[in-house]
């Protein structure tokens, strides 16, 4: 008995599943794109966000000259988006908002879009080109929506890829001091610098230019030891000269103590920099600044970011809901439309078939009449003639 029910639980499953199919295959076979988008927009309020995708885009061809045309692209960009193919989603919303640019979805097209090529961005270890493209689709929506509510988010984004493009260039530079090539990390590290002066990670920098010139020349030939020494000194000066009191300079200023020694310059510390010196002593085993500042703008990035993308969402919602009224009241307003041009129609006809009736009817009267008129005139003429 146990397994019958089993059995026609399962045969109830399946029968179910058929006619799920069966009603979904049916709107692909729809000729009537309302029919199609009303099965579509179902499945995508239901969270099938694929079915729906797969849905909308067999009615993009349908739907070209229509008042549902940009809802169509839209709603199949959106239906990529949810299901999360990033990808997908960023070429419709890119390919909509060039067919549509003054829709009523387009704000919240090019955010979303936005957000796809962010998904699509990497860590700063590996390639930062999509960080670049996103960096330049987000600055250029930043310019055209100053009041936008994306607007704090966007921000929140481009602070992390500036961290991250921030971080690649130093990290590459570095990765040749890492190598024991400290000619190449000297030259790298000055360049990243020069490519960017405002780099988050400059204490590093130059702290590691610091330090090459000198492992430079210390592993060079006597001859030339003095001239790259004398380079040395001058990334030192610009160290200090920037941060006297991070705890860096100790080792820094222990070797230029001894740069100084092995260019015959004056050995030891100029008052300044003893006083430096006596107040990074105060400050045993703190952090270097510039990470303790890096370390706090990443958590506050963070935190943008969540705050931002919870605003996001409440809004999301809150337009979702908005947009289902009035598609409802669309929809609505499309089927009185088409019911009143149904009766138009039929009444049209009606008064037609009545006018060709009563048109038929006299035509009729009039054939009569003639053909009475002929009868008469022919017994007339026979009865002159008898």
């Amino acid at each position: 008995m146990k397994k019958v029910k089993v059995f026609a639980l399962f045969a109830l499953t399946l029968i179910s599943l058929q006619g799920c199919k069966s009603y979904y295959e049916s709107l692909f076979r729809s000729n009537d794109i309302y029919v199609r988008f009303r099965g579509a927009q179902d499945y995508y309020n239901r969270g099938k966000y694929h079915k729906a995708a797969a849905l909308f885009e067999s009615m993009i061809l349908l739907a070209q000259g229509t008042e549902l045309e940009d809802s169509v692209q839209y709603f199949n960009a959106m239906s990529n988006y949810r299901y999360g193919d990033y990808i997908t989603a960023e070429q419709n919303f890119s390919k909509f908002l060039e067919v549509f640019p003054r829709s009523q979805f387009a704000e919240e097209a090019r955010f979303l879009r936005i957000k796809c090529l962010y998904e699509g961005t990497y860590r700063w270890e590996l390639d930062q080109v999509p960080t670049q493209k996103a960096m330049a689709i987000i600055a250029e929506f930043m310019y055209d929506n100053p009041e936008s509510q994306y607007y704090p988010i966007c921000k929140a984004m481009m602070d992390e890829f500036a961290e991250r493009l921030d971080r690649k260039a130093y990290e590459s530079a570095k990765m040749y001091y890492t190598m024991d090539d400290y000619k190449a990390a000297h030259y790298a590290l000055k360049g990243v610098l020069r490519d960017n002066s405002d780099n988050r990670y400059r204490e590093q920098i130059l702290y590691y230019t610091a330090l090459s010139s000198y492992k430079y020349a210390l592993n060079s030939v006597k001859e030339k030891q003095k001239e790259r020494y004398m380079t040395f000194i001058d990334d030192y000066y610009n160290f200090i000269g920037e941060y006297p009191t991070v705890p860096e300079r100790r080792q820094l200023d222990n070797m230029f103590i001894r740069a100084q020694k092995s260019v015959g310059l004056k050995t030891g510390l100029d008052s300044a920099q003893i006083a430096a010196a006596a107040e990074l002593a105060k400050s045993e085993g703190v952090t270097p600044r510039t990470s303790q500042k890096i370390k706090a703008d990443r958590r506050n990035t963070r935190r943008a970011i969540k705050e931002a993308k919870k605003a996001v969402q409440e809004a999301e919602s809150r337009n979702e809901v908005a947009r289902k009224l009035e598609e409802e009241k669309n929809l609505s307003q499309k089927r009185a439309d088409r019911k009143k041009e149904r009766e138009e129609r039929k009444e049209a006809l009606r008064i037609y078939k009545e006018a060709k009736a009563k048109q038929d009817a006299e035509k009729k009267a009039k054939e009569a009449a003639e053909k009475g008129d002929k009868k008469s005139k022919k017994e007339k003429k026979k009865k002159s003639k008898d």
